[in-house]
């Protein structure tokens, strides 16, 4: 008998010996461990990136206003000063 079928054979028998309740809780468990695994998996694949490449579509995507909100600094005058 291998390990793996020890290992099958014994979380059934104490599987079986819990309350529905309890199985559910189980088998919740399981599947975080598995999205777990999974977003582990997709989070190693991806290169890190910067917030322009990430925004970049975004960028100039609104109709009016100042193109670069920089050049609005009238509402700053006066702030800090006593």
């Amino acid at each position: 008998m291998t390990q793996a079928t020890t290992h099958s054979q014994t979380i059934l028998e104490k599987l079986q010996t819990l309350t529905p309740q309890q199985q559910q809780s189980v088998i919740d468990f399981i599947e975080f461990l598995q999205f777990k695994a999974e977003k582990k998996e997709i989070t190693e694949e991806e290169e890190p990136i910067s917030f322009y490449e990430a925004a970049k579509e975004y960028i100039g995507c609104l109709d009016g206003g100042p193109g670069d909100l920089a050049t609005n600094k009238d509402y700053l005058r006066g702030i800090g000063s006593k």
